[in-house]
């Protein structure tokens, strides 16, 4: 059963097969193409615009069947013919003309749309082939036979689906099954009447034609059924049996229906051959009712909550993102919070406790830009992403059995992948590396993937607990570090400390030290344990760490580094009018002098010092 806690669950609001299908082809493989993109997005956005097209589509893509399923079965031939192939066989071509005479209602339904997409479905279902194919089968077939839920609704449907005057011997053999079907009929009267009991007909697949009774406040002669009722089961007040007479006349009916169906295939067989050099339109319809399925199914996401349409530039920029699996599960809004990667700060070092939301804020950036290159609006206030060719990850602390790989293995296993296909237009999610070995070794492994990440133009989130590479933000000016807040409260009663979790990023290096202690502490372990991890570690943080301030020379290069970087995208994106960019470029220039007036300031006061 698919779970809804995945992005597949929370954007799955699709009514026919091929439209889950595609819709899950879809998140697997995004689309690359900006301009294909837009062109999805719009047509999204006039189905949100436009009611009464949003709704008349429902309609009447909900009645389709599976498609792709019932092409593939129409155009087999069978090795051998067999009562169940020619029964499957005249099922399929009832579906046919079902999923047929739903055409001309589609094409009315998107007559009137405006964008390019939806234009180009339109077109390609105004097609005459469909009618050709429709007319011939219903020159075989009933003009009122269609697909109907119920087994013996669709059995009766089989059974009259050809028209009479086809073939003579089929007209008697269906006179001969109607006749025994009135014949049980009769037989069920009889019994009723005969034991005077509340008793009616009913037909399952397994069964055929049996009686059932429903007693209240009746009672049997002598207190149990009579004899002649065979085969009983009970259900509460429901029951459910046959007689030697009743399943007699079934044989009797399972082998008129046998001679209706073999003689139909025949007739069916005939249509199916004259028919199938016009089949492959269906392929173009197939394809159109899975991608509108899939359209409205995206809308229809966007109605449920705060969403926005997302554009496409060289920025991945979102303001008060929300986790769009958390959404649905918590049944509230999460915490939202801003994502900013530009090609000037291409690298992101995320540190923070356990527990503060390090990991889910990764899975957010890496869902909201798969919606966006799906066609589907993320959660957010505005959104502006940059289209990546591939989304790598490195998340997970999990061994694997099955290549006898241990937890570290597996992360280098990852990481070679990463570097080995990793491109300028990729974006890369990495929730903490190097946690399967040494403290020392594992800084040392995580120096030398940030570095060599450094070198490239990916856009990279990096979730860490070592706080020793927050150093590299005054090495490289593409570096920028972030943390996941956390509050201190303590008790007036028993003046204990406690942490409160905001889920809240913001700008610097995590502050918090220890905070694995703390995690410690809200389990059961004894407090002389915790209390001496406290006292180790603090020695162990005062002889290896030290204050680390990056000298004027390179404050002064990021500063000019960052200016640059601005005016770039300023000058590639920008969409403001001339008055806007002349206050912009006056506020970066204002926010230049003042990095320039920091930098001096702090190095005065370090030679007083």
């Amino acid at each position: 059963m698919q779970s809804d806690q995945t992005l597949l669950g929370v954007l799955n609001h699709t009514k026919t097969p091929g439209g889950a299908r595609r819709l899950r082809s879809n998140i697997l493989e995004p689309l690359v193409d900006v301009d294909t993109i837009n062109i999805r997005l719009d047509a999204i956005q006039e189905l949100l615009q436009d009611e009464e097209l949003f709704f008349g589509l429902r309609n009447a893509i909900g009645n389709f069947l599976d498609i792709d399923q019932l092409l593939s079965v129409l155009v087999q031939v069978p090795k051998q013919e067999t009562v169940q192939g020619a029964e499957a066989k005249i099922t399929h071509v009832i579906q046919l003309k079902h999923t047929l005479d739903l055409v001309p209602r589609l094409r009315m339904v998107l007559k009137n749309c405006s964008t390019a997409l939806l234009k180009a479905y339109s077109t390609s279902l105004d097609d005459s082939r469909f009618d050709v194919i429709l007319e011939q089968i219903k020159t075989v077939i009933n003009d009122d036979t269609t697909y109907l839920k119920g087994s013996l609704n669709m059995r009766t449907q089989k059974c009259y689906a050809v028209r009479p005057n086809v073939n003579e011997f089929l007209d008697i053999a269906r006179r001969a099954y109607t006749e025994i079907v009135d014949d049980i009929a009769g037989l069920v009267n009889q019994i009723g009447e005969k034991y005077g009991l509340p008793v009616r007909t009913s037909f399952s697949t397994t069964r055929s034609f049996f009686i059932q009774m429903k007693l209240e406040g009746l009672s049997f002669p002598e207190g149990k059924l009579p004899s002649e009722f065979i085969k009983v089961t009970k259900h509460k007040n429901n029951y459910s049996f046959t007689t030697a007479d009743l399943m007699k006349m079934n044989d009797r009916c399972d082998e008129a229906l046998r001679e209706i169906f073999h003689i139909s295939y025949v007739v069916i067989c005939q249509l199916l051959n004259t028919i199938r050099e016009h089949i492959h339109c269906l392929y173009k319809l197939s394809d159109a009712v899975s991608m509108l399925d899939m359209l409205l199914s995206l809308a229809n996401a966007c109605t449920l909550s705060d969403y926005v349409r997302p554009e496409f530039t060289d920025t991945l920029a979102i303001k008060q993102g929300r986790h769009p699996i958390l959404e649905r599960m918590a049944g509230q809004q999460p915490v939202s919070n801003n994502s900013y990667i530009s090609e000037g700060s291409n690298f992101v070092i995320i540190t923070g406790p356990n527990m503060s939301g390090k990991s889910t804020f990764l899975k957010q950036v890496a869902l909201c830009q798969i919606m966006a290159q799906i066609g589907r609006w993320p959660p957010a206030c505005c959104a502006s992403f940059r289209v990546a060719d591939q989304i790598f990850t490195r998340i997970g602390v999990d061994d694997d059995f099955e290549t006898n790989s241990s937890t570290f293995m597996l992360e280098m296993k990852e990481m070679s992948y990463i570097i080995h296909n990793v491109s300028d237009r990729s974006l890369i999610i990495i929730d903490e590396l190097g946690r399967g070995t040494s403290a020392e070794e594992g800084i040392g492994i995580c120096h030398s993937v940030c570095e060599f990440l450094l070198g490239l133009k990916a856009y990279t989130l990096f979730a860490t607990h070592f706080l020793e590479l927050c150093q590299l933000e005054s090495l490289y000016p593409n570096v920028e570090n972030q943390h996941m807040e956390v509050q201190h409260t303590r008790s007036l009663d028993s003046g204990a400390e406690s942490v409160v979790y905001t889920y809240l990023l913001s700008r610097g290096c995590s502050e918090e030290r220890h905070y694995g202690l703390r995690a410690a502490e809200m389990t059961s372990l004894p407090l002389s344990l915790i209390h001496e991890a406290k006292t180790i570690a603090s020695n162990v943080t005062q002889q290896l760490l030290a204050k680390h301030h990056s000298d004027p020379e390179t404050q002064w290069q990021r500063a000019v580094y960052r200016l640059a970087t601005r005016l770039l995208q300023a000058a590639r994106n920008s969409r403001l009018d001339p008055d806007s960019l002349r206050m912009y470029l006056k506020g970066l220039k204002k926010q230049y002098e003042a990095e320039l007036q920091a930098m001096v300031t702090q190095a005065s006061m370090d030679v007083k010092s």
